[in-house]
C-alpha cells in the first residue's frame, strides 16, 4: 500500500513524536545487542539534522501497565546517545507536567526519550484518551518501529489517528524489502520455513503456498509432513495430531502450483547434546532409537541447487537444531549459499529470531538483501495479515 514517508517533510522547529523500538536485550543492567538502536539512528539523525525536536516513544519488556523500575528506558536512552554520538535527554514519565516541561525546554535538533509507554495500561489497550495525551506532546508523528507495528497500541496506532503520520526510514526499509519479497516479487520466488512445530506456523504456510513457487520445509516441522506420508521418524519430534493438516497443506500447494521440498535425508543421533555420535539416514527410515536433528547433505545440496534457480527468497527458521553442533551444518551451508546467490542478483529477505541468530553465526548478516529484526511483525506480514501500525500510515487512511 502507498504510505507516507519523510521525503519532503519540513520538520525544522517542530515537535516530532518518534515511535521507536528500544526494546533491546538487557542482562545484568547491560545491553547485549545494539542492533535495534543502530538501525534507528538514520531516522533520528535525519530528523534532528533537519532541525526537528525529536521526542522518542517506546515500550520496554512487559510491565503490564505497572511501573517496574527494572523496565525503565533510562539505560537504553544512555546507550542510544552513545550510538548517535549526540546528547540524548531522558524524562521519567511519558505523560504529565514533567514531560511537558522537558519538551518545552528542547531546542531544534535535540533528542528526548520518554519513559516506557507500557507503564500505563492505556498503552496496550489503545485507549483513545491515553493516545490523545501522548499526541499532545508533538505536532508530527513518525513510526519507525515496524517490529511493534503488529500491535494496535496507543503509541503505534492511536497517535497516528490524531497527528499527521509518517513512516521512518527503518519502517520504510522494512516495507520496501517485504513488498519486494511477497508483494510483487521477481519470479521464481521461494521460501524456506523451519522451526519446531507446524502448529505455530499454519497461517504462514497457508499464505506462502499461494504466493511462492517453491516452499522448502525444514526443522522439526518437516517431520510432521514426512510422518503424514508414512515415514518412520524414530524418536524425532513431530505433531501426530496435525498429519491431516500437513496433507491438506501439501494438496493445496499442488493446486497453487507450489512445489514443496521436504528432507530426503537426516543427520540423526541417539542423544541431543553437543557433538554426539551421528549418522546419516534416509528421511523415511529414521531408526527407532534415534532422532532427526538436522537435514542431511543430500537435502542440503538439493536446497542449494533450488536457491540458485530463484530470483527471490524469503527465509524464516533454521533447518535443524543449529544452536547445538554439529546440527548447525545444513543451516550454515545454506546461509552461505544464499549469500553467494545474493551477490549474483538474488533478492534475499530473512527474519525471525532464530534465523537472525543463525545468520550471525554464519557471519553473513550483511550479505543478504535485507535481514529483519522485527520478530512477530515480520512473521505476521509473511502470514498475510494487516499490521495496524502500518495500515494507519497509508496515504488513503484518515
Amino acid at each position: 500500500m502507498p504510505y507516507r514517508t519523510l521525503d519532503g517533510l519540513d520538520v525544522r522547529g517542530r515537535r516530532v513524536l518518534l515511535r521507536a523500538d528500544l526494546n533491546v536485550p538487557l542482562r545484568d543492567g547491560r545491553i547485549t545487542d545494539l542492533t535495534r538502536l543502530e538501525r534507528l539512528s538514520p531516522t533520528i539523525g535525519e530528523l534532528a539534522g533537519n532541525g526537528a525536536r525529536v521526542i522518542v516513544l517506546s515500550h520496554f519488556d512487559r510491565p503490564k501497565g505497572q511501573l517496574v523500575a527494572t523496565m525503565s528506558l533510562r539505560p537504553v536512552a544512555e546507550a542510544l546517545g552513545a550510538v548517535l554520538h549526540r546528547k540524548v535527554a531522558f524524562v521519567d514519565d511519558c505523560i504529565g507536567p514533567e514531560v511537558a516541561r522537558a519538551i518545552a525546554a528542547l531546542n531544534d535538533g535535540e533528542v528526548l526519550v520518554l519513559e516506557n509507554t507500557r507503564f500505563y495500561p492505556g498503552e496496550e489497550a489503545n485507549d483513545a484518551a491515553h493516545a490523545a495525551r501522548l499526541a499532545a506532546h508533538g505536532e508530527i508523528y513518525v513510526n519507525d518501529a515496524f517490529s511493534a507495528a503488529h500491535r494496535a497500541h496507543a503509541s503505534t496506532e492511536g497517535i497516528a489517528r490524531i497527528l499527521p503520520a509518517y513512516a521512518g526510514r527503518l519502517m520504510q526499509a522494512e516495507l520496501v524489502a517485504l513488498t519486494a519479497a511477497l508483494g510483487n516479487p521477481a519470479r521464481p520466488v521461494g521460501a524456506i520455513v523451519g522451526g519446531a512445530k507446524v502448529s505455530t506456523k499454519l497461517d504462514l504456510l497457508t499464505n506462502l503456498i499461494a504466493r511462492v513457487d517453491l516452499l522448502v520445509i525444514g526443522g522439526a516441522m518437516a517431520n510432521t509432513f514426512l510422518a503424514a506420508q508414512g515415514a518412520e521418524l524414530g524418536k524425532s519430534l513431530q505433531e501426530a495430531a496435525l498429519h491431516d493438516t500437513a496433507r491438506a497443506i501439501m494438496n493445496a500447494a499442488a493446486g497453487h502450483g507450489c512445489d514443496i521440498l521436504l528432507p530426503a535425508d537426516f543427520v540423526v543421533s541417539e542423544t541431543f547434546a553437543p557433538n554426539p555420535s551421528t549418522r546419516i539416514v534416509p528421511a523415511d527410515a529414521v531408526p527407532a532409537n534415534t532422532m532427526a536433528l538436522d537435514v542431511g547433505p543430500a537435502t542440503t545440496d538439493a536446497i542449494i541447487t533450488a536457491v540458485k534457480g530463484l530470483k527471490t527468497l524469503i527465509w524464516n527458521g533454521p533447518l535443524g537444531a543449529f544452536e547445538t553442533p554439529p546440527f548447525d551444518t545444513a543451516t550454515l551451508r545454506v546461509a552461505n549459499a544464499i549469500a553467494a546467490a545474493t551477490k549474483s542478483g538474488l533478492i534475499s529477505v530473512a527474519g525471525g529470531g532464530d534465523t537472525v541468530a543463525a545468520l550471525r553465526q554464519a557471519g553473513i548478516t550483511d550479505r543478504l538483501s535485507y535481514v529483519s529484526t522485527a520478530g512477530g511483525a515480520f512473521l505476521e506480514w509473511m502470514e498475510g495479515k494487516v499490521l495496524p501500525g502500518v495500515a494507519v500510515l497509508a496515504t488513503d487512511s484518515a
